[in-house]
C-alpha cells in the first residue's frame, strides 16, 4: 500500500503508484486545475512526477512561491520558444524565474529591440494557444552535448560541460522547442495563462563576468491571474514616477559622473537631508549607551588577512602599495572597531561596549550592477560592534531590535524577519556557529518575533538576522542587520577581565539600522516620492513674495524663519505667483508662506502646505507649529 502524507498531515492511500497530478485531481478537480507543481520531500517537481513509495507531498499553486516561480519558469520557455520561431538564428543562454517575473538572455544575430516585444508577446500567445504539452527527457553527457551543438546552441553546450559528471542532464520539449532545463514545468503551455507581459530590455555579460559577450536579456512577468498582473504593472508604473535617480536629480539632491562612475555626490539638499538622518541617528544612540568613533579609511593586508576579508573578500575590494606593503580601502568598518576595543585592557565592568560609527566604506561592485544610490562603490554605513559577556547576547539583541524597530516605525516601514544560518564559505568551529545561532534564535523566540530560516545566507564569520522592510507601494528592503560574530575576538585575541580576576573573550555583535546611508536615503527618495516629512525635509518652508514690491518684507521673514531653526528658501524670480507656486509643489517643500497686500498690512502669513490646504497664522503661531511638527517628527 502507496501512503502519501498531505500538508495538513493527512494520509491517503493507493494500491497503485501514480503521478502528482492524478493525487490532485482525487483531491479536488479545482485543485488540479490550478496545480503548477509538486513538493515531494522538501522539493519541488513536476506534476507528472510518479510517486511509487511513501512520501510527504504538497500540490503547489501560483499562491505558493515555488508554485509561481513554476509558472513563471515555464513562460520563459514559452518566449524563448517565441523568440526562436521569430528569429531562427539567435543563440539562447539562460532563463530563470526570479521574484518579480522571469527573463531570458540571448545572442541575436539580427539585433531585438524594445519595439520588438509586442511582436514576441504575439507569437507567445499562439505557442500558448496551441497547447503544447512540456515532455521532460534525460540524456547522457555525451548525446546532450551533440545534440545542443547540432541546433548550432554554444551557451547550452558550455553549461553541459560545466555540470558535474554525475549531474543529471534533463530537457524538457514543447511542440518544434527543445531546452536543457532542471525544471520543474507546467504540464501545458495552455497552462501559461493569458496574464503576462515582456517589461523591458538590457544588456547582461554572460555569466555576469564583463570578460565574456555581451548578450541581451529581455525582462517579463506573468501571473495566474489578470488582475495580479494589472496590480503588478500599476505598481511598476507608481516605482516609475518615484524613481529616486529622477527624483534625485529634479529635487537636487545628488548626482552621477561619469568621472566617478558608483561614486555618489551628495548636492547642498541631498547633504542636508543626509546630515539631518544622521543627526537623529546620533541621537537615538547616544540615548541607547553607544560611543561613535572613526575609524581610518585604509589599512594594511596583515589586517585584512587576520579579520578573514583579504582571503574571503578580496575581489570586492580596492586595494594599492604603500612603502611596498599591500593595502586596502575598507570594504567593512568591523575591523577598526575591533582595534578600537583592542586598544586598552577592558573589565567585565566595561560590558557591553557598543561602538558605532558612521564609516565610508569602498566595494568593487560590477559595473553592470550599479543602480543610482541603491546599488554603489562607496557609502556610509551606519555600523556598531557591540562587545559583550556570553550572558550579555540575548539583551543586547532584544537591544537592536528594539532600535531598529523605532526607526522603520517612525518612517512608517513595516518589516519581516529573517535568520541567516552558516554558508559555506565560513569559518570557525562547529560548536561556535551553534552557540551563535541559538543566541540569535532564541532571542528571536523571546522576543515573540515571527522569522523564517535562511539556510546558509549568514556572514563568513557568523550568523545573522536580517531585517527586510516593506515601502508604500509594497517592494521589500534588506537593510537592517544583527550579525553575532565568535570569530574576530578570536582572530584579533580580544578579551577582558572577568569577575575572576581571568582573562576571558567577549562576543561581538555586528549590526547596522540603516544599512548602506546612501541606499536608505534611496529608499526613503521613493517611500515618500520626494515628499518628506516636515522634520527630513531640505528645504521646509518656500517664501513666495507675489512681487518684486513685496521683496523686503520676504526677506524678514525668512530670516525670522532661519533664526527660529527652519530651513528657508525664497523665490526672488520676476514670476506670476502661479508659476512660483507651481514650482515650489514640484519641489515637494512642506509648506509655501506667501505674501502680498494683505500679509503686509497684518503682519500675519498666508501658508499653504503641498497637499493644497491653505489657512492664515500670525508669524509667531506658523513658527510654532513648525517646531511641534518638527520635534514630533510628524509630516
Amino acid at each position: 500500500m502507496l501512503k502519501i502524507t498531505l500538508k495538513d498531515g493527512s494520509v491517503k492511500e493507493y494500491d497503485h503508484a501514480l503521478s502528482a497530478i492524478e493525487v490532485a485531481q482525487d483531491l479536488s478537480a479545482g485543485l488540479a486545475r490550478v496545480a503548477c507543481a509538486a513538493e515531494i520531500d522538501g522539493e519541488a517537481v513536476d506534476l507528472r512526477t510518479v510517486i511509487d513509495h511513501d512520501v510527504t507531498l504538497n500540490i503547489l499553486t501560483a499562491k505558493d512561491e515555488a508554485g509561481l516561480s513554476t509558472l513563471r519558469h515555464t513562460a520563459s520557455h514559452v518566449m524563448a520558444q517565441a523568440i526562436k520561431r521569430l528569429w531562427p538564428d539567435a543563440k539562447l543562454a539562460i532563463g530563470p524565474s526570479i521574484a518579480d517575473g522571469f527573463y531570458y538572455d540571448i545572442d541575436p544575430v539580427t539585433p531585438i529591440t524594445a519595439d520588438d516585444l509586442p511582436k514576441i508577446e504575439a507569437e507567445m500567445k499562439k505557442i500558448i494557444k496551441e497547447a503544447l504539452p512540456l515532455e521532460r527527457f534525460e540524456l547522457p553527457r555525451a548525446e546532450a552535448i551533440a545534440m545542443m551543438e547540432e541546433k548550432g546552441e554554444p551557451y547550452k553546450v558550455e553549461l553541459i560541460q560545466d555540470l558535474p559528471e554525475d549531474a543529471v542532464i534533463s530537457f524538457y520539449k514543447q511542440g518544434d522547442f527543445t531546452d536543457l532545463c532542471a525544471g520543474p514545468h507546467l504540464m501545458n503551455t495552455k497552462d501559461v495563462g493569458k496574464a503576462y507581459k515582456l517589461m523591458s530590455i538590457a544588456g547582461a555579460y554572460w555569466r555576469g563576468s564583463e570578460k565574456n559577450k555581451m548578450l541581451t536579456r529581455i525582462y517579463a512577468t506573468a501571473f495566474a491571474k489578470k488582475e495580479e498582473l494589472d496590480a503588478y504593472i500599476t505598481m511598476m508604473e507608481e516605482a516609475k514616477k518615484r524613481d529616486h535617480r529622477k527624483l534625485g536629480r529634479e529635487l537636487g539632491l545628488f548626482m552621477m559622473h561619469d568621472a566617478g562612475p558608483g561614486f555618489p555626490f551628495f548636492l547642498p539638499k541631498g547633504m542636508t537631508l543626509k546630515n539631518t538622518l544622521l543627526d537623529y541617528w546620533r541621537k537615538i544612540h547616544k540615548k541607547a549607551g553607544y560611543v561613535e568613533v572613526s575609524t581610518p579609511i585604509i589599512l594594511n593586508r596583515s589586517l585584512w588577512e587576520t579579520s578573514g576579508h583579504w582571503d574571503h573578500y578580496k575581489d570586492n575590494m580596492y586595494t594599492t602599495v604603500i612603502d611596498d606593503e599591500d593595502y586596502a580601502i575598507k570594504p567593512m568598518n568591523c575591523p577598526g572597531g575591533v582595534l578600537v576595543y583592542a586598544s586598552e585592557p577592558r573589565s567585565y565592568r566595561d560590558l557591553p561596549m557598543r561602538v558605532g560609527e558612521l564609516g565610508l566604506v569602498h566595494r568593487h561592485e560590477k559595473s553592470g550592477q550599479l543602480h543610482g544610490l541603491m546599488r554603489v562603490r562607496c557609502f556610509t554605513q551606519d555600523d556598531a560592534h557591540i562587545f559583550m559577556t556570553p550572558d550579555q547576547i540575548k539583551d543586547e539583541i532584544k537591544g537592536v531590535v528594539a532600535l531598529i524597530d523605532q526607526v522603520y516605525s517612525l518612517f512608517g516601514f513595516k518589516y519581516h524577519v529573517e535568520l541567516s544560518t552558516r554558508p559555506e564559505d565560513s569559518m570557525g568551529s562547529d560548536e561556535d556557529w551553534e552557540a551563535a545561532t541559538d543566541g540569535l534564535r532564541s532571542a528571536l523566540d523571546e522576543l515573540g518575533l515571527p522569522y523564517v530560516v535562511n539556510e546558509g545566507d549568514g556572514a563568513f564569520y557568523g550568523p545573522k538576522i536580517d531585517f527586510h522592510l516593506t515601502d508604500c507601494i509594497g517592494r521589500t528592503w534588506q537593510c537592517g542587520t544583527i550579525q553575532l560574530d565568535f570569530q574576530l575576538p578570536q582572530r584579533f585575541d580580544l578579551t577582558y577581565t572577568g569577575a575572576d580576576g581571568e582573562k576571558h573573550r567577549p562576543i561581538m555583535i555586528h549590526r547596522v539600522v540603516l544599512g548602506s546611508v546612501e541606499r536608505f536615503i534611496g529608499i526613503l527618495i521613493e517611500h515618500f516620492a520626494g515628499a518628506f516629512p516636515m522634520w527630513l525635509a531640505p528645504v521646509q518652508v518656500k517664501v513666495l513674495p507675489i512681487s518684486e514690491k513685496y521683496m523686503d518684507f520676504a526677506k524678514k521673514a525668512q530670516q525670522a524663519l532661519e533664526d527660529a531653526g527652519i530651513r528657508t528658501e525664497i523665490d526672488t524670480r520676476s514670476e506670476k505667483i502661479g508659476f512660483k507656486i507651481r514650482q515650489a509643489q514640484m519641489e515637494k517643500v512642506p509648506f509655501m508662506m506667501i505674501l502680498g497686500d494683505k500679509e503686509a498690512e497684518t503682519g500675519n502669513v498666508s501658508i499653504r502646505a503641498r497637499d493644497g490646504s491653505q489657512e492664515t497664522l500670525s508669524m509667531d503661531a506658523f513658527i510654532d507649529k513648525c517646531h511641534d511638527m518638527i520635534e514630533n517628527m510628524t509630516k
